[in-house]
């Protein structure tokens, strides 16, 4: 989720200013969409607004209509970016807003085609601040934590006991800010047990977002023709991606406003302390003097993080590639700069070290290096590039991609 920061502080502060605003979430797509669900954006009634639904085509819309589509309460639209669209499709649209016997908050079937020519449907959750707010809430505790969580939320009923926009909180692992477990919230108690059963057994694929439809018997009535049938997007909220780099030399500062751009949570530490300042990184959310020794603290920001090595220093890398390679499971990902001779001179080195080199084998298979991948171009920028591309892969485990731009850069043979 892009933009997610921009959203939760458009948020608060329209909450502290007294504000409304409508929060708009893609909760299901079809065919070609150019964001997926879970993607937001957040109106507010004095104009202001933040995040994308799509790449600009549907927002003029979303805008002009997200407090009428909420006159009633949460409701979800669908809109086709077909290849055709009605050219009366403004003079429709009014008539069909004038006529209140339209209800958008259980009718699906009311279509709006765009002709973008993308030839897909994108079904948008419309919900007013006072009711989003606590999911808003919950994604800030992910980013705060670190732990991910499911949510499912609902999209379509044909019971008229559930509303569309309900949210259940499904991860009972997820800690909140006393590390207390937290459990499915009160308010939704108000769902057939069958549903919530059916929900807190599912599991989210490696999308993290799932369209669920549920077929669930009412009770003492076992006739299908009764079921409750209620249609969800199931999604794993996840924390940032989390980039702690080791050096604060000037090549770091294009990879730190890169890494900014897509939302990640980047932290720089440096053993020289006049490097790693805010001054210098000022985009960073931290900028850390960290002594060569004090593993326990590397270790500790490095965990679920993705780190990169790159302080064009020799005892600065091989201390902390050595801790590291110890513990390669602790990270997300491992990437050291520098050409592959280089690399293999440090594993070498730390290797005639260490009093169990086989304890070495997996971190040293899980490294990338030389770090980055292969797209051409030179300078601070271009390899700043290449760190987040291969990242992001590696994160997102996109294996094909990983492979075939694994190949070393020639500028580092």
């Amino acid at each position: 989720m892009n933009q997610v920061a921009d959203i939760l502080q458009l948020a608060f502060d329209a909450r502290q200013q007294h504000v409304d605003a409508v929060l708009a979430t893609v909760v299901r797509t079809e065919g070609s969409a150019y964001r997926k669900p879970g993607a937001m954006m957040l109106i507010c009634e004095d104009g202001r607004s933040a995040g994308m639904i799509s790449g600009g085509c549907l927002e003029p819309h979303i805008i002009k209509r997200a407090f009428w589509l909420t006159r009633h309460g949460a409701s979800v639209q669908v809109y086709q970016t077909g290849d055709e669209q009605k050219e009366d499709l403004e003079d429709e649209l009014e008539e069909k807003l004038d006529n209140d016997a339209i209800d958008f908050a259980v009718d699906l079937e009311d279509e709006l085609n765009f002709g973008l020519g993308c030839n897909g449907k994108v079904h948008v959750l419309f919900e007013r601040l006072s009711s989003a707010m606590p999911y808003l809430d919950l994604i800030q505790k992910v980013r705060q934590s670190g732990e991910s969580t499911t949510v499912a939320t609902l999209i379509r009923s044909n019971s008229s006991e559930v509303t569309v926009g309900t949210r259940v909180h499904l991860n009972a692992s997820f800690l909140d800010d006393n590390k207390n477990s937290q459990k499915i919230p009160e308010q939704t108690t108000n769902l057939p047990k069958p549903v919530i059963d059916e929900l807190s057994a599912y599991k989210v694929s490696k999308r993290h977002a799932d369209y669920l439809v549920l077929k669930s018997p009412v009770a003492n009535d076992n006739s299908s023709k009764n079921a409750i049938q209620t249609e969800w997007l199931v999604q794993r909220v996840q924390p940032q991606i989390r980039l702690l780099v080791c050096g604060a030399g000037n090549d770091v500062m294009p990879l730190v406003t890169m890494a900014k751009l897509q939302d990640w949570h980047v932290t720089v530490i440096d053993s020289r302390p006049q490097y790693a300042t805010r001054q210098r990184f000022p985009q960073a959310d931290a900028a850390l003097y960290v002594a060569l020794n004090d593993s326990e603290t590397l270790l500790k920001l490095s965990q679920n993080a993705a780190v990169a090595l790159m302080s064009h220093s020799l005892s600065q890398d091989r201390a902390r590639l050595a801790v590291l390679l110890k513990n390669a499971n602790h990270c997300n990902y491992i990437g050291q700069l520098g050409p592959r001779y280089r690399t293999e001179r440090l594993i070498k080195e730390i290797s005639a070290t260490c009093a169990d080199p086989t304890a070495l084998a997996d971190g040293i298979n899980q490294l990338h290096y030389p770090i980055g991948y292969k797209l051409g171009g030179d300078g601070p920028e271009a390899l700043a590039l290449s760190i987040i591309a291969q990242i992001s892969a590696v994160v997102y485990e996109q294996v094909a991609v990983t492979k075939e731009l694994a190949q070393p850069k020639a500028s580092y043979e």
